[in-house]
């Protein structure tokens, strides 16, 4: 079967703590845990990364810290997806534009070529993103061997706006980047099951571990079916978490609860 129609996606999720402010140790440790997830038995067809893995949430200092245009975090993706023939959903970056910052994620296929720039909509008040960041105007979707994904960030998953949008346009999963923290695990898990079930959709989130000042981060990472059952769950340490996704089952489950042929949308919005 070709890469363009795999009936499976081999996933791994790069779990991992971030060095709050400390983007080269942050860079170097991100692409050893990469090459360590290449070199499995099952080798993953897509590689995905956490939030803001490059900067973390060192707002204070994000002027100085951001990569300007994702160059450098951009070249460093590109250049592993190409040598290893892997997809990469890289988590998101703090990327600065002229003089503006976003928190974004960049796509790359297995050639190392960009697919998709997906820069996150919804700003967190509680961790003072409105205030640094610019927030995306755009909602994205891509392609990977031949399945279509729907990109969100972190906060996002509260708006299922967002990911009804997405599903609508055809996405069978959804790709989560996350720096989701203490006290809300609970939220975290009841949200990402409810975008899958409401959807139909596989969700799959990465979260970060490890500590941000006094912020403890809870890892976590999901991937779950489109009947809401989880696949694989990860625990609170740096881990690189598996799953396989298969192409057919959205599909299937759509067409056992058709959700989207009984929905009412002329009444929804009054």
């Amino acid at each position: 079967m070709t890469e363009t129609a795999k009936a499976q996606l081999h996933i791994a999720l790069i779990q991992a703590n971030i060095e709050i402010g400390n983007v080269n140790a942050n860079m170097n440790n991100m692409l050893e845990l990469m090459e360590k997830a290449a070199s499995a038995n099952t080798k993953p067809d897509v590689i995905v990364l956490p939030e803001m893995w490059n900067t973390g949430y060192a707002l204070d200092r994000i002027q100085e810290l951001a990569d300007p245009m994702g160059q450098e975090t951009s070249s460093m993706l590109s250049d592993f997806a190409r040598r290893h023939r892997i997809q990469v959903v890289g988590g998101s970056v703090a990327e600065r534009v002229d003089n503006e910052i976003y928190n974004s994620m960049y796509v790359f296929n297995r050639n190392g070529e960009q697919v998709a720039k997906y820069s996150k909509i919804h700003l967190f008040r509680l961790m003072d993103e409105e205030k640094h960041l610019q927030a995306g105007q755009y909602t994205v979707a891509f392609d990977l061997d031949g399945i279509k994904a729907g990109a969100s960030i972190c906060y996002d998953i509260r708006f299922p706006e967002l990911s009804r949008t997405l599903a609508l346009g055809g996405a069978q999963v959804l790709f989560v980047p996350a720096e989701w923290p203490h006290p809300r695990l609970h939220h975290w898990r009841t949200l990402l099951m409810a975008r899958a079930i409401e959807n139909q959709m596989y969700v799959v989130a990465c979260n970060r571990v490890g500590t941000s000042g006094d912020t403890d981060f809870f890892g976590h990472s999901m991937i779950i079916d489109p009947w809401g059952e989880v696949i694989a769950e990860g625990d609170e340490q740096e881990s690189i978490l598996t799953g396989t996704l298969d192409r057919n089952l959205p599909d299937e489950v759509r067409g056992r609860i058709p959700v989207f042929e009984d929905r009412r949308p002329n009444l929804y919005f009054q």
